[in-house]
């Protein structure tokens, strides 16, 4: 079963159990997919993988994260708490994330697979780790740890 076909199942189950505020996150989602399904037709593709979804979906719960951090400084805890109930919505959708000792344990093996030795081969490691784990952990903090090991 494709992440597409989860998202609709989860959508019709959410309008029968009448559940509006899972409803809404999971329109925003359909919607996000969406507009790359309309992207990637435009650069001559055709609809976007699985892969790409996960992309969008890891994209929309760190949009929501910093919008729950801005609400928290501004002393909106209600907004904050509605942003980190769509965050649960969206992470229901993504595959398990990594502990730190996969992450490391990932980026020691892509090292060696490339045969990496300096910062200048930091775009093939991270190639390398997108490729396998989209959506499973965050690239941010993993091209610092990439940084730290080959620096």
């Amino acid at each position: 079963m494709t992440i597409r076909d989860k998202l609709q199942a989860a959508l019709k189950d959410a309008m029968r159990a009448k559940e509006a505020e899972r409803l809404s996150t999971l329109r925003l989602i359909n919607a996000a997919i969406k507009d790359r399904d309309i992207a990637a037709r435009a650069e001559g593709e055709d609809a976007v993988s699985d892969s790409d979804i996960l992309a969008v979906l890891g994209r929309m719960v760190k949009q929501r994260q910093e919008s729950a951090r801005v609400y928290e400084e501004g002393e909106r805890p209600e907004l904050a708490a509605r942003e980190r109930a769509e965050i649960k919505v969206i992470e229901e959708f993504l595959p398990r994330q990594l502990s730190s000792a996969e992450i490391t344990a990932a980026i020691e093996d892509a090292v060696a697979e490339t045969g990496a030795t300096s910062l200048r081969d930091m775009g093939r490691i991270m190639a390398i780790l997108k490729a396998k784990y989209t959506g499973q952990m965050d690239f941010g903090a993993v091209g610092a740890q990439i940084k730290a090991r080959l620096g």
